[in-house]
């Protein structure tokens, strides 16, 4: 109990704003679900027709070096909540969800006197109401959300509710109810931070024939994912037009992007040859620049005067620390690790020239690690909102990990490093996992403990994880080098474990109540 008090005891803290501030702005967040940074007219696309991003992009903040933190959904979706690798949290792939003690922007919001919502994708843990990793734990008080992706009639959740099909266009579904809830927030005269998470374009693919139409020619499959982007894109102009009509879209920042990038998912391979993604090498699942780099779109009518385009490299991490600094807060864990930085330079005035740090990205080798020791109980590991494919997803919320598969390299104003040859960094990381404690016992969390070789116990799975990727990114730093080694016994981060245990002890994360 003193751990939860203190817990909220720091984010009011960091929720008082100053007697002098201006009115904070409005937050909506946007993210599509599998969409590649050329699936955008304003990016070239031959086919697709995207005229509200096209307007957003040609008025507002361009970002042209947006990055996805992951190749895939879930561990991205974690970093947009956090500011922080999803390895951190135990998202460390599609299917694994976070974990509770984790700090999210909408608790923080929260607390500062915003009213939040979630609407659409959630995939950070099932959605219903006894899951300890709902929208509502996590800090929104409304949602309307589904544990995976979705298509045309929509089963959804509303507030951990039983599921329930809405008849619609899925985007134009999720876009109609925050919209309801964005009205009566600007009537209450509250800040509202507002997540719209849409379900488009993961495959399988559907829509509304007028919307399938101009792109049927092309095939079935290639015409209905091309249908989503279209139905999406017209939602958000949806959206923007409520704004608009509430006299609340100058002081609303809107930021658009995408989960990952491209996916030839569900494309027959005779099609495959007009889907458009720049020329960038790679898709989902990889961690080339077709698979990190995504639409990016920054509007907020306040503070973004003109039109701007920025090829500064920017991730989905640090959407948060941006977001806090923007907005005039901290964050109330001042010595967790976070990856992001404040964008508020590039947002405000544009003086951001470059990135003052690198981006790390993993790629999480999954295939052995189903089974782990859980730390949340399976019942509440299993959602309840089906999709085409699954009556019900079963989250995997194991922290351990046999191997995790990792790279990094600096990002720069131009194409990346690309993750292959002499140049690259790639750790191959291997721990000893085991499902009980020193003493024999299974831990209170039920998490696993990593261990040395000789048996000593580093920490807890997710300490591990979280000092883990920082030394990666502090080797990135110091040394540009080739290295591949096993992290079973490594002496240039010995060092760095003991102090990592050390701190774990000292300072116990407080988990949110």
């Amino acid at each position: 109990m003193r751990r939860v008090m203190l817990f909220a005891a720091l984010i009011g803290a960091a929720a008082c704003p100053a007697a002098t501030q201006p009115p904070r702005p409005n937050i909506v967040l946007m993210m599509a679900d599998d969409q590649g940074w050329g699936e955008t007219g304003y990016n070239g696309h031959p086919y697709l027709k995207t005229p509200v991003l096209d307007e957003m992009a040609r008025t507002g903040l361009r970002l042209d070096r947006f990055y996805a933190a992951s190749p895939v959904c879930s561990p991205t979706r974690a970093s947009v909540m956090t500011g922080r690798h999803a390895n951190r949290s135990g998202a460390f792939a599609a299917n694994w969800s976070t974990r509770p003690e984790e700090i999210t922007i909408a608790q923080i919001l929260q607390k500062a006197g915003y009213r939040t919502a979630h609407f659409g994708k959630w995939h950070l843990g099932p959605v219903k109401k006894d899951s300890p990793l709902n929208p509502s734990r996590m800090g929104f008080d409304e949602y309307l959300s589904h544990d995976n992706f979705f298509e045309m009639n929509p089963p959804l959740s509303r507030n951990g509710a039983a599921p329930e099909v809405v008849t619609g266009e899925s985007s134009e579904v999720i876009v109609e109810a925050a919209v309801a809830f964005t009205r009566r927030v600007v009537a209450e005269g509250k800040p509202f931070l507002v997540v719209i998470h849409f379900g488009s374009p993961h495959d399988p693919y559907s829509g509304k024939p007028e919307d399938i139409a101009p792109y049927a020619h092309l095939g079935k499959e290639i015409g209905g994912r091309f249908a989503e982007v279209a139905a999406m894109d017209r939602a958000i102009g949806i959206y923007r037009a409520a704004l608009d009509e509430m006299k609340a879209r100058e002081n609303t920042l809107v930021w658009f992007n995408s989960d990952n990038g491209i996916s030839w998912e569900g494309i027959p391979d005779a099609q495959q040859k007009d889907l458009y993604n720049g020329g960038w090498r790679g898709h989902k699942e990889s961690l080339y620049e077709g698979g990190v780099l995504v639409p990016g779109i920054i509007e907020w009518p306040a503070a973004i005067k003109a039109p701007r385009q920025s090829s500064v490299s920017c991730v989905t991490s640090d959407i948060l620390p941006t977001v806090l600094d923007l907005v005039g807060l901290t964050h109330p864990a001042p010595s967790r690790p976070l990856d992001g930085i404040s964008l508020k330079p590039l947002v405000v005035d544009g003086r951001m020239a470059d990135r003052p740090s690198p981006i790390g990205f993993w790629k999480y080798a999954t295939q052995d690690e189903h089974n782990n020791v859980r730390w949340i109980a399976e019942e509440l590991s299993r959602g309840t909102t089906p999709t085409t494919r699954n009556p019900g997803i079963l989250f995997h919320p194991s922290c351990s990990s046999d191997e995790i598969e990792a790279v990094c390299w600096k990002r720069t104003s131009g194409r990346a490093q690309q993750p292959v040859g002499p140049n690259s960094k790639i750790f191959h990381c291997v721990a000893n996992t085991v499902g009980e404690s020193p003493e024999g016992k299974q831990t209170s969390s039920g998490s696993s403990f990593i261990r040395e070789p000789n048996g000593i116990p580093l920490a807890e799975a997710g300490y591990y994880q979280e000092e883990m990727i920082t030394a990666v990114l502090d080797l990135e730093r110091a040394d540009r080098s080739y290295v591949h080694d096993s992290l079973r016994n490594p002496p240039f981060l010995a060092d760095h474990w003991r102090r990592m245990v050390a701190d774990v002890e000292a300072r116990k994360d407080v988990p949110p109540e």
